[in-house]
Parts: structure tokens; sequence; C-alpha cells
């Protein structure tokens, strides 16, 4: 049955009124509501927020590095320290490795880009300060509904936005409610802020409704894969930050390492490939496990005990494929929008900042007494903001290394570390990028096949065993939430001409070309396996698989990441 079956039958939804509808519950919606509900105390105001996360708790989606740049939440919350953020873990050292096979070239101190440097930052779990930042916005009123997917814009007749609908439960893989339905509800706001994270379900409807990214170069994105360990204390460094370049990457390919140090002998590590790869052999998974076999990253793992696993696309265009913040009834925060500056590898910042503007603005308006316009004031305060300016300074970042890794290091240098020195913030050019990601992938034909060690089970690992630390969980008894335009491509399109990417490009497993009885093949989508990174819908070369989000609470339930 569709929407309209359904309501038909079942309907009307429930609906719920607030000021201001937040969609994800990361650092950037909890920033926003937050911010909002600050501004409503500070001035003896009423102001309804409520925040929906499809995770089974805020953080359980929650995936990144993670060094955090603590400037903006101290701007939101000045006194975190106090009131027990879990920023637990400065940083203490800063490494810059480039890789051969085996030997490993130190960048100097003196020679690290300033975007490298890492003092006053933190190592964290951003899980952990997300489900932190939770309990802060219940605290000042916030509603928070945990296991609530939003699956729907919702438009006024205007064609602005009213809001959004939460998925059904209970409809059975042939598509019809089973005796476990539950119809979603409506959320109507003056305001919807959405905060999906990158390549959000919503977020890409509505930039594509409202041409939000005309005149921008595409957005770029990459796949971070990471992993969790406790390692022989001996070995443990506290507060020590490591990024690699080079090997296994080769010099035309996006993709570097990193390693940092927590507290209680805890290392988080991985590996992040910029989707705009060429060859369609490559595995971002298979190219972490090898990363992991370098012996200036082995030393350290060689001992210890893999706790957690996790995956997760990321945006990495910056300032020039910054889409349009606001439309009529709404606005896009976060890395929904592309804020993560790809050259710090670091977007929570950012996040925070992003949904401050917004809250900012959204407040103004609403107190104001208006609703579904456009808030030109979040847009306009960010172009005067610190943080539009750190992303003016590395807008050219990921363009550079699409030239290669030698003139991708000479430039950020340059850019990072040459420039500064003479007191030029922003680079006196621009270098633009014209294709999207998945039109970079060439034809099998035209590449060769890259063969992956088998793993050992101690420093490397397949695919399946790692979604079981993930902690990932879907109900069984659902429509596949990854779905296809037309499900003839996969095989008579990418396994014909691209050598089935998806089978490699997916880190969960999802994706498994199988051999019918009459020996043609299918494509068989394990959909109980999908940790939502996104990466098919940013990457397949025909732009067929369009993911939506499954029933609430669904997906991985991170612990520590």
């Amino acid at each position: 049955m569709n929407t309209q079956e359904i309501l038909t039958q079942f309907g009307p939804r429930e609906t719920m009124e607030y000021d201001v509808v937040v969609v994800g519950g990361g650092p950037g919606g909890l920033a926003t509501a937050i911010r909002l509900k600050q501004l409503a105390a500070e001035n003896g105001k009423d102001v309804s927020v409520v925040v929906l996360e499809k995770g089974s708790e805020p953080g359980a989606h929650i995936l990144s590095g993670a060094v955090m740049d603590p400037g903006a939440l101290t701007e939101l919350i000045p006194d975190w320290k106090a009131l027990g953020a879990p920023l637990n873990q400065p940083v203490t050292s800063d490494e810059v490795l480039f890789l051969s096979e085996t030997g490993t070239v130190k960048t100097p101190a003196f020679l690290v880009p300033d975007c490298f440097h890492n003092d006053g930052n933190y190592v964290i779990s951003l899980g952990n300060l997300v489900r932190w930042l939770a309990q802060q916005a219940e605290n000042l009123g916030v509603e928070i509904f945990p296991g609530f997917a939003a699956a729907e814009v919702l438009y006024n007749d205007n064609g602005s936005v009213k809001g959004v609908a939460t998925g059904n439960l209970g409809i059975g893989k042939d598509g019809e409610p089973t005796d476990h339905f539950q119809l979603g509800m409506e959320l109507h706001g003056k305001y919807t802020v959405f905060a999906e994270g990158a390549r959000g379900q919503l977020g890409r409807q509505l930039i594509d409704r409202f041409k939000l990214d005309e005149g921008k170069d595409p957005q770029a994105y990459a796949l971070g894969v990471k992993e969790l360990w406790e390692i022989d204390p001996a070995k443990h460094k506290p507060g020590l930050v490591v990024h690699t370049a080079g090997w296994p990457m080769d010099r035309q390919t996006y993709g570097g390492g990193f390693m940092y140090h927590l507290e209680d002998n805890k290392v988080t590590l991985g590996f992040v490939t910029g989707l705009d790869y060429s060859n369609p052999y490559l595995s971002p998974f298979e190219e972490m496990q090898r990363w992991k076999t370098h012996p200036s990253i082995k030393a350290y793992l060689e001992g210890g005990k893999r706790i957690s696993y996790g995956a997760r696309a990321l945006t990495a265009g910056g300032a020039l494929s910054l889409p349009k913040t606001v439309f009529p009834g709404g606005a896009l925060i976060g890395c929904e929008a592309g804020y993560l500056n790809a050259a710090r590898i670091k977007g929570s910042h950012a996040a925070i900042k992003s949904g401050m503007l917004a809250a900012d603005a959204a407040y103004a308006a609403v107190t104001a007494g208006r609703q579904h316009d456009e808030l030109t004031a979040y847009p306009e305060a960010y172009a005067k903001s610190w943080l539009a300016q750190e992303l003016d300074q590395s807008r050219n970042f990921k363009a550079w290394f699409k030239k290669g890794l030698y003139m991708g290091t000479l430039m950020t240098g340059v850019e990072h570390w040459l420039l500064p020195k003479f007191g030029i913030k922003s680079p006196p050019w621009t270098i633009h990028r014209t294709k999207p990601d998945y039109a970079m992938l060439k034809l099998a034909s035209q590449c060769t096949p890259i063969v992956y060690p088998k793993p050992d089970n101690k420093i490397t690992f397949d695919r399946l065993s790692s979604v079981f630390v993930s902690n990932t969980n879907h109900e069984e008894n659902q429509p596949a939430h990854l779905t296809l335009k037309d499900a003839s491509v996969p095989v008579n399109v990418n396994l014909a001409k691209y050598a089935g990417p998806e089978s490699l490009y997916c880190p969960a497993g999802v994706y498994e070309y199988v051999k019918n009885p009459d020996n043609t093949d299918r494509l068989q989508i394990n959909a109980q396996n999908c940790v939502h990174c996104k990466t098919c819908d940013i990457k397949d070369p025909t732009q067929n698989i369009v993911w939506v989000a499954p029933e609430g609470g669904g997906g991985p339930n991170y612990s520590g990441m």
C-alpha cells in the first residue's frame, strides 16, 4: 500500500504543533534546540521545540573520528566543563605521517599546516557528547522523540514547508500493514530545521525541490570507516593524534587514515576514502583493513582488542558546495548542508555553530509572529561568522587533492602554512569542481582489479563480523529501506559495466550478487546489515539506489563511537 492508501484506510494521522521542529538529534540539531530554549528563557518567552531522532536513543547513530574544537560548544554552553561534558582527553601531540607500503616519513612539526594543529582540542566520543547534549536539551524543556524517523516533508498550500511526518510502524515486507501497524504522526512547525547529517533523505529532497544547490559545485563526499580498540596500556599515549596520507591509496585517489588516543587505553582509528574514486574494484572497507597492517599502525594494535565498528559518509565539498541553506518554512544545518571542514577533519564544531545561527534566526522570527517564510537572517549571520572565514580558507582543499597526493599536499601547505605567515587568511584563487562523485567511476574494463588479503581476525576482519560489533539491528519484517528505481539496472548496467561496485563500496555487506538456479545473476539486498552510511545513495554510478529511512530505532547502536 502506498502512503495515500494507508491514510485512506487508517488516517488521519495524529498532529502535534510546535514553534520549531528539528529533524535529527546530532550535535547540530541539539544545538539548535538548546539555543532556542536558552533565548526563550533569557527573554521570558515560551518557544516550543521538538527533536526527532531516528536512532534508538540520541547518539546511537552518531559516528565521527573525533577530535573536537570546543569553541562552538563554549559559545553554546560556557560552563560545559562544570556540567560534566565528556571532553576528557585534551590533545597532547600531533603527528602527520606519509606512508609507503612499509615505510613512514613523519612531517617535521614546523612544517605541519595550521589545519592539522590541534592545540586546545579534545579527543572525544561524539556519540557520548550527543547523549550529554540531549540531557542538557531536555533539562531546558526540549521534547526529544528517539526511535522516530522523519520519513516525509509536509508542505502548505503555498509550497512552504509545514513540518514532517514520521514513518509508519508495522508495515510488512509485502508493503501491507501487519497486526502491529501504527500510523505515523505529523509534526507541524512554524519552522522546521533539518539536521539529518550527510546526504540526509529529506534534505536531499529539499535541495532538489527548491534548487538550493543551483550555481554551486557538486557536493563532495567521503566514506569514513572506523573502529574502536582497547590496546595494551604500555602502547597507549593519551591525547596522541595521528593522521596519515599515502599508502594504501594510489597517488590519484583521495584518502587517509587517523588514529586518536582516548582515555582508558582506548584508541579510535579509521580510514577516510573520497567517494570520487575512479576504480570500481576499490573497497573502502578493505582499504581500511589493509591500512591497519602498516607497521606504524599495527604496532599499536598488536595485543589489543577491537570493541566496536562503524561507517558513515561525510561531506567534503566545503564552502564551494554549500547550498542555499534556507527555504520557505525551514533551514539546513550541519552536515545536512555540508559545513564540515575537510581540511581540519572536523565537523561537530561547525554543526553546533550553524545550529546556533539557525536558532537565532528562528527565535527572532517566531517571537515576531512570523511563520513559514525564509529565515534570511541565518545565512546573513553565517556570512559574518568565524565559521564562514574558516571554511573560506579551506575552500580549495578537496579540489587540490583531486589533482593528486603531491599537488594536494603542496597546496594545502601553501594555503594553510605559507599564506598565513604573510597574514593571508583566504587564498587569492579558487579551484572549482564540476562532476559529482558517482560520475567519476570508470568502466571496469578500464581498470585493474584489486586483490585484497584475507582477514587474520586479529588485526583485520571481514564485513559481517564488523557489522556484528556495530550492534546493528532492524525489524526484519519491513520493506527494504534500500530501494531501486529500476530493478533491472544492477545486473544489466552496474554488474555488466562496473563489476558490481555496490558489493565493494558498501562497508556492511548489504549488496551481494548471487546466482539464480538458471545461472543468471541477481542483486541480493541484505538490508538488515545496513549501518546507514548512505554510501550507496551517493556512489551508485546510475543513481538507481535511493536510501530511505527504515522503521525508527533500526540501524546501528554505537557505543563509545
